[in-house]
């Protein structure tokens, strides 16, 4: 969609509102009793504040109408306690990604199609001090020194920033967002990400302890599948997660969560996946869940899953079951250690029972494309059958994906395990045949 440019009235008005919010945000900081600030809970706080903020605009002799001089207030609010610009961005449930190439360009994503907004930062070095206010709050830093930073909003969603000197535009910020009302079981099917048949399987494997991995591109809705999946974990199972930036928002009682930190100014102090893998295995876990394997933490994840911790689950990028597999022994060979390829597909047949594979479709819409069983070895081959898969054929008029999802008509070998756990699946439920079409 292209942004006609503004009239030069429009950009003057717009630059007295920037210079009348600075000023008054000034004089807000000054009138400040710090003291005091920090005895207030959050809403009672804002309260307080907006009282101030109106009075400072009462004492201004520019004219502002009603609508100006709300939002003007809203905006002041914001940048004392918030995110400044971004706040308005965030309100937004139909925001997907929020996306910052520099102070003056913020793009987002809706219903999948990206677009450009007119939100702005009056500079770099604000949105360099929005930037700190995130990663302040979950313990990280970024400055020259340390340039690149992960880190999570209070409401789960994930965020990426990179600055200057890496960056040559200006600051650039990656905002995943994960709602506070995140997507449920119910939502995903009415979504068609998947079919009933499909919710059922996954369910009985879940509880039947296998161990599963969700493959999938960036986007494609790993984390938020990890999520609905882990809701079918039972209340007494003790649960660790380990992530780089925590976003996994567990429903469980017995919950521990790990997150990696990197190294301080000094360059010490990293604590990764793999330093927290092995940690977790000395916390009598009985699922392991790891956000994302991207390193030489999958090779201790496919230990623990072949010394009793079935049920664990794991997600990596990858964009069919078949290259998941390649990339796990890829970063298994990032260890360093000098395995022959034939043992560590054997631990990898052995340890994972499932993938999931998840992709983003032409047009936005997220499906789950295949579940796979691993079945075993055959001499050097790993064995793998397709239960369930999406078909697509086409796209609509409004170029979006259209498909099918097919049961292939192949009953899965651990149904002696499902049933062993309690759960019967009836047999119709994989008899070959086109199951739902878009």
């Amino acid at each position: 969609m292209k942004t006609l440019p503004k009239r030069p009235e429009e950009n003057s008005k717009q630059a007295e509102f920037e210079n009348l919010k600075r000023k008054i945000h000034g004089k807000l900081v000054d009138k400040l009793d710090l003291t005091r600030v920090g005895e207030l809970e959050g809403d009672v706080l804002r309260r307080e504040i907006r009282l101030v903020v109106e009075h400072l605009c009462d004492t201004e002799e520019t004219l502002l109408n009603r609508t100006e001089r709300e939002r003007l207030i809203e905006e002041v609010l914001d940048e004392t306690f918030g995110l400044g610009p971004l706040e308005l961005l965030l309100k937004d449930a139909s925001i997907s990604d929020i996306l910052i190439n520099g102070p003056k360009s913020i793009y987002v994503e809706r219903g999948g199609r990206m677009e450009k907004t007119s939100v702005t930062f009056r500079d770099n070095t604000h949105l360099l001090q929005i930037i700190d206010r995130i990663v302040s709050k979950v313990g990280r830093r970024v400055d020259e020194v340390c340039p690149m930073v992960d880190a999570r909003l209070p409401d789960g969603s994930r965020v990426n920033a990179i600055i200057p000197p890496l960056a040559l535009d200006g600051a650039a910020v990656s905002i995943r967002r994960f709602g506070s009302n995140p997507l449920k079981l119910e939502d995903l099917l009415n979504y068609k990400a998947f079919t009933p048949e499909m919710v059922m399987l996954l369910e009985g494997a879940i509880k039947a302890r296998l161990n599963i991995i969700i493959s999938g591109g960036t986007g494609s809705g790993k984390t938020t599948l990890l999520n609905t999946l882990s809701s079918f974990i039972g209340n007494g199972d003790r649960i660790v997660t380990i992530e780089d930036a925590a976003e996994l928002q567990l429903q469980q009682d017995h919950v521990v969560r790990l997150e990696t930190r990197p190294a301080n100014i000094e360059g010490k102090g990293m604590i990764t996946a793999t330093d927290l893998v092995k940690n977790a295995l000395r916390m009598r876990p009985e699922r392991i869940i790891i956000g994302e394997c991207r390193g030489g933490e999958t090779l201790d994840m496919l230990q623990a899953m072949n010394t009793g911790h079935e049920g664990s689950l794991t997600t990596l990028h990858a964009n069919t079951p078949r290259d998941a597999l390649s990339r796990i022994e890829t970063m298994i060979t990032m260890t360093g250690f000098e395995l022959p390829i034939k043992a560590m597909r054997q631990q990898i047949a052995s340890g994972v029972d499932l993938i999931i594979q998840a992709n983003r479709l032409q047009g936005g819409p997220r499906r789950v494309t295949h579940i796979t069983e691993i079945v075993g070895m055959e001499q050097d081959t790993i064995v793998m059958q397709d239960i369930y898969k999406y078909v697509q054929t086409g796209v609509d008029e409004g170029g979006k994906a259209r498909g099918h999802f097919a049961a292939t008509g192949i009953r899965p070998t651990f149904m002696d395990r499902l049933e062993s756990a309690g759960v019967r699946l009836p047999s119709s439920a994989f008899r070959e045949r086109i199951m739902l079409k878009d």
